[in-house]
């Protein structure tokens, strides 16, 4: 009885990581991917808009 006991945890552990892999590799691509890419092209557009604002401010 001690071997299951021993088993339980490492099986658990790995049903919980084959799940996360299956969402990881199922939420890739499609419309969640298009949401994605425009949240971080806006986000890096925001960042340059800053960094030139205070660069200008900077040289002049």
């Amino acid at each position: 009885m001690d071997y299951v006991s021993a088993l339980l945890p490492p099986v658990v552990m790995a049903v919980f990581f084959v799940g996360v892999i299956r969402v990881i590799v199922k939420t890739q691509g499609g419309t969640n991917k298009t949401k994605e890419d425009a949240i971080v092209d806006a986000a890096l557009a925001r960042a340059e808009g800053v960094r030139q604002t205070s660069g200008g401010e900077a040289k002049g």
